[in-house]
């Protein structure tokens, strides 16, 4: 009887060592997913359209409330480093500078998906929420609508709530709102 084979899960450290060593390249799209190094989709035109158009917008408004990061890596455990669109940050006087951000220091994260829809509700979407990041929106392109996922627990979210064109997007750790026609392409 054949053993089954293992796989070998790395670290956030093992993930950041291959970089500093060129084993990763500087500017290669990957992230890491629960061990895994995963390759990210090509953006396209209308997520580096509506990316952008989410950038001013949240720029905007927290440019000295909080710090935006955009397609930076956040530390969610010992195995994960997602690189999410946007992270929304507590701010920092070091601008994480010691340190990329933990699931504490997550005021909103925001996944811009076309070609990458079933990924990031499918495998990053349950990651956040095991790591408890409280508010987190997927601009779904395909379907031209803003999910936003409240209350997070271990396999997901409570609370999914849709929002269209026309309406506003709350965001209650920050106490505002923004028109889902600003993000929308």
């Amino acid at each position: 009887m054949a053993a089954p084979l293992e796989r070998y899960k790395f670290t956030v450290d093992d993930y950041s060592r291959m970089a500093e060593a060129g084993v990763l390249q500087q500017d290669a799209r990957v992230e890491l997913i629960d061990g895994e190094i995963v390759m990210m989709t090509p953006i396209g035109l209308r997520h580096s359209a509506c990316a952008d158009r989410v950038n001013r917008q949240l720029v905007a408004l927290y440019s000295d409330t909080a710090i935006v990061r955009v397609q930076n890596p956040i530390v969610l455990s010992e195995y994960s480093e997602p690189q999410p669109d946007f992270a929304v940050l507590r701010p920092r006087a070091d601008f994480y500078a010691s340190g990329h951000p933990r699931p504490a220091d997550l005021l909103l994260a925001i996944e811009v998906a076309d070609s990458s829809i079933g990924y990031d509700r499918g495998t990053k979407l349950p990651l956040y929420g095991r790591s408890g990041i409280a508010d987190v929106w997927i601009v779904d392109l395909v379907r031209d609508v803003v999910d936003a996922y409240r209350q997070p627990f271990e396999g997901g979210y409570a609370e999914r709530r849709t929002y269209r064109r026309g309406q506003r997007l709350p965001l209650p750790a920050l106490a505002a709102e923004l028109a889902v026609d600003d993000i929308l392409p």
